[in-house]
């Protein structure tokens, strides 16, 4: 499942990174430009990697988050966000169904999945005669915080719960949950079988995240979570000690009843801060890493003492966020006419600038440019504002007397939602505006705070977002999330190509699989005009020198954590 996120601030989202990638000059950042197929990914991994034991036993690390809940069910479309699923992760790997791990897999930073064997120690898939059956191996002591055990009823329930038989439950997606014909226990209720109506692929679509049997109803899955993050309904090697809701911060020790790896150190807290404060906070020292994703932000941040810069690559796709609901958008034309006014190279150039970042548009929501089976998608070729105002004068609109185009004298008229008070992002926006207010469109900004994302996005109270969602390694997942009629957001799609995105699941070859997705995203993008690609970006993290296991980190991590466990301090820094 992909996650909501932002294209600036301090929002936590899917990043990237291996070995350290540079630090920045007097001048400004080192340059740095995105990987292509064949590239060399380990160019876009820094986390200063450290063995655990070689560092200091205990500390606290402090992070920034531009959003605390207000639902923590990340599973529910309130609750789905980037700085959600970074919030709860040490505290819910368990449960957390994106980025590096969750449930029964986790992934290294190229994308390739292994089981997760804190929780699922074996996975074996036999296909005979068209029916495919999966047996998991649950670990014996994997245990919910509150003494109930990880076993066949855990995962008869995380299907019930998502396969969306039942509409009034607010999933995300269904994902391939609806191939799943029977979860049932075998030789014991540590021993789960999984059958199949046709074969799914790939195994990672299934059981990335798994929810506790007491989370059983519509009622306790999109309202039981609203201020309330239920730590005994969780797993994983942190618990949450204290969530503070007046200050604004929740704090995780160590899990006592945490079966694996025990977590070097003692205590992490996450303060929910707008951008602009969070650079006065890493300069005083009260949080230890912060991003420097945009110019602004790295001006004030260079210079600061005891810092490491860690660069990488952002796994984010994004930019044209359109509600297709709302009145205004609802007119395929119109979104095809913003589609073609939107210059993208001039929004990364203001986005971008003095980063010493280059990436060539990308054109794909669901795969990252430098993936094997990445295809640009786009679906306009011929952009501009004489362009965008021909879509419209051939789908009958025309200037009306304020020179907007009007079709029976309703005006092409929305606004822009903007998060945040990082100045790059503002300029961003209003660079968007002026594109499409040139192409003869009344276009205003809605300015919102960065806490206010996931309750926007959640609620889908806007017209038009520069947001976009983070990006996995296989397309499977995603060509169902975003473009089934049934379960993207917009509503948009038709019979045949969810007939289409039915198929891909049943494809046991990972090219002829991503392929069949790219396809159907390509006909998708040409056909409804909801999501659009205009930028990835960098991931620059600001990080106080000493901190080991942290930084950009690919598809194994989503906050910049491989490893909870293994974050920590080298010996002489600990905090």
């Amino acid at each position: 499942m992909k996650k909501y996120t932002t294209i600036g601030g301090v929002a936590l989202a899917a990043a990237l990174t291996l070995t350290a990638c540079g630090g920045g000059t007097p001048s400004g950042p080192a340059s740095q430009q995105a990987q292509q197929a064949g590239g060399d990914i380990n160019k876009l991994i820094s986390i200063n990697a450290k063995d655990p034991k070689d560092l200091e036993q205990g500390g606290t690390v402090t992070l920034p988050v531009s959003s605390i809940g207000p639902d923590f069910n990340i599973n529910s479309n309130v609750g789905n966000s980037a700085d959600t699923s970074a919030l709860l992760t040490p505290v819910n790997m368990a449960s957390i169904s994106s980025g590096g791990i969750g449930g029964c897999w986790k992934l290294d930073f190229d994308g390739k999945a292994v089981p997760n064997k804190d929780f699922c120690e074996d996975i074996k898939s036999e296909v005979k005669d068209g029916k495919q059956t999966i047996t998991i191996k649950v670990n014996d002591k994997a245990t919910w915080n509150d003494g109930t055990p990880i076993d066949a009823k855990t995962f008869i329930n995380t299907w019930k719960m998502l396969r969306g038989d039942d509409k009034s439950i607010d999933i995300v997606t269904a994902g391939n949950y609806p191939f799943v014909d029977s979860v049932k226990a075998g030789a014991n209720d540590k021993e789960v079988i999984v059958t199949t109506t046709q074969p799914v692929y790939p195994l990672t679509s299934l059981f990335f995240g798994l929810i506790h049997p007491a989370i059983n109803t519509a009622e306790i899955f999109n309202k039981g979570f609203a201020g309330n993050m239920h730590p005994e309904w969780m797993a994983g090697p942190f618990k949450v000690e204290n969530y503070d809701t007046t200050a604004k911060t929740v704090t995780m020790v160590p899990n006592e009843k945490w079966w694996g790896q025990k977590p070097v150190l003692d205590k992490v807290i996450w303060r929910q801060m707008e951008p602009s404060a969070s650079i006065a906070a890493f300069k005083n020292g009260e949080i230890d890493a912060v991003d420097g994703r945009t110019l602004g932000r790295y001006k004030q941040l260079e210079g600061t003492k005891n810092t490491d810069i860690r660069r990488g690559q952002r796994l984010f796709a994004g930019g044209l966020n359109l509600n297709a609901k709302r009145p205004a958008l609802s007119d395929v034309a119109v979104r095809k006419a913003i589609f073609t006014a939107v210059d993208r190279k001039a929004i990364r150039d203001v986005r971008f600038n003095g980063l010493n970042w280059s990436e060539q548009s990308s054109g794909s929501m669901m795969l990252m440019p430098f993936s094997p089976y990445y295809q640009d998608n786009y679906p306009v070729k011929d952009t501009g504002a004489d362009a965008a105002k021909k879509v419209l004068t051939d789908a009958g609109y025309a200037p009306n007397d304020k020179g907007v185009m009007a079709k029976n004298g309703v005006p092409v008229s929305f606004k822009i939602t903007n998060f945040g008070d990082d100045p790059t992002i503002g300029a961003t926006s209003q660079t968007l505006q002026k594109q499409l207010q040139a192409a003869g469109m009344d276009v205003g900004i809605d300015q919102r705070g960065d806490a206010d994302f996931g309750k926007v996005l959640g609620t889908r109270d806007f017209d038009l977002t520069i947001s976009g969602y983070t990006v996995g390694a296989d397309a499977t997942d995603a060509v169902k999330q975003y473009y089934d009629s049934s379960t993207n957001e917009n509503g948009l799609g038709d019979p045949q190509l969810d007939a289409q995105i039915k198929s891909v699941a049943g494809m046991a070859d990972d090219a002829q699989r991503n392929k069949a997705a790219m396809d159907i995203e390509k006909a998708h993008m040409a056909k409804y005009y909801s999501m659009g690609t205009v930028l990835n970006g960098p991931e620059i993290q600001f990080v106080h020198t000493g901190l080991a296991n942290y930084g950009p980190s690919l598809f194994k991590s989503l906050s910049d954590v491989p490893d909870w466990t293994t974050l920590g301090w080298e010996k002489g820094a600990k905090k």
